[in-house]
């Protein structure tokens, strides 16, 4: 049944966008599953819905007439399917959100218990990785991360900025003189972070608000993989870290670290909230994405975050 109601789907889309490719693109699936799933409804049902050519797709006859009575009936059953996750009207069912995992700690957490008192029927899977992770294809309702291009079929409910600050010590300046200007930092040690994608570090520039742009010089001292444990180190005076503002603020707020050249920051795009691009989001992952934009809104953490 299910795999009928995904062949369904995927000519729907087909028989819209005019090709598979643009289907796939709005599905969040390649290209090659959606005309398998087309193929293997056709061989189901015995007809052949598609003219194919190398240029172009059109629908049969027969499959004019399918996608004409199927069309409404689709999208009433696609909203039972979104809605039976809900237990006497409530949000309900497994919820599995990717995020970073300092970050995650820090800003998310904390949200468990207004969230579960709210929506008691919800069943947290949260998964702490400073990773991106592929949404559709591992089964995630939604992720939290920025930094990286917005994949097929997913959407992006924007959150806050994505800055990087370069922050150290107090103490790391009691003996020498601090940066005034970023050609001064070739001077100094560097804590770096290592991309979760790449595996290297990423060359990121500086600005200021005058949109003026810089390389970072500092040496290299150490190249870690988690943001926190890099503020960390610079904590203990071991360098200069080049770390993302949510990760830093704790630690800037306790003055346990302060901004070096504070006028400088790295821009990383936006943090942004993931989820699938589909019609009819499942009520579990409604409400949370309502919360966690309604929880930023209401702490100011876009504007926490912003670096200048």
């Amino acid at each position: 049944m299910m795999e009928t109601m995904v062949g369904m789907q995927c000519f729907v889309r087909s028989a819209e966008a005019g090709s598979f490719s643009e289907a796939a693109r709005r599905l969040g699936m390649t290209s090659a599953a959606v005309g398998k799933n087309v193929a293997r409804l056709e061989s189901g049902l015995g007809v052949r819905l598609f003219h194919r050519s190398t240029r172009s797709l059109t629908l049969t006859e027969a499959g004019e007439h399918f996608l004409q009575e199927i069309s409404g009936g689709l999208s009433s059953i696609q909203s039972a399917i979104a809605n039976l996750s809900n237990v006497g009207g409530q949000p309900a069912g497994m919820l599995k959100v990717s995020m970073g995992t300092g970050f995650g700690r820090t800003y998310l957490v904390p949200l468990l218990e207004p969230f579960l008192e709210t929506y008691p029927a919800i069943s947290p899977d949260w998964h702490f990785e400073n990773r991106q992770i592929d949404l559709i294809a591992e089964g995630f309702d939604a992720a939290i991360g920025g930094g990286f291009e917005l994949p097929p079929g997913v959407i992006a409910r924007e959150l806050a900025p994505a800055h990087r600050v370069l922050v150290a010590a107090p103490h790391y300046f009691e003996d020498k003189h601090p940066p005034r200007s970023p050609d001064d930092l070739a001077h100094f040690d560097g804590i770096y972070i290592r991309s979760p994608q790449t595996g290297r570090v990423r060359p990121w520039p500086l600005r200021n608000q005058s949109n003026e742009q810089t390389p970072v010089t500092l040496r290299t001292r150490m190249t870690l993989s988690d943001p926190e444990a890099a503020c960390q180190c610079a904590q203990m005076g071991l360098g200069i870290a080049l770390v993302s503002l949510p990760n830093a603020l704790p630690f800037l707020e306790s003055r346990a670290l302060i901004r070096v050249l504070p006028d400088w920051y790295v821009d990383g795009g936006s943090l942004s909230l993931y989820f699938a691009a589909q019609r009819l989001l499942p009520a579990k992952t409604r409400v949370f994405i309502d919360f966690v934009v309604e929880h930023f809104r209401t702490q100011k953490l876009a504007e926490r975050f912003t670096a200048y």
